[in-house]
């Protein structure tokens, strides 16, 4: 079972950073929700999109937008 949960992290991981990536979330002045950087099902997974915070893999905004560092 922890392959399958981290095979889901994994994807999960790249469909955020590409759709970040796509829509020009850069910074906090142009961050996205998941929602407007085009995120299937953003609030899907939510403990695998903090988990990318938390890493400093994605930066979020007080407003709860998104952005790579």
């Amino acid at each position: 079972m922890p392959f399958v949960v981290a095979a889901a992290f994994t994807m999960r991981r790249k469909i955020i950073l590409s759709s970040l990536l796509e829509s020009g979330a850069r910074s906090p002045e142009t961050a996205k929700t998941l929602e407007e950087a085009g995120v299937m099902n953003p609030e899907k997974f939510p403990e695998y999109t903090e988990k990318l915070v938390l890493l400093d893999v994605i930066r979020k905004t007080e407003d709860g937008r998104y952005y790579l560092p």
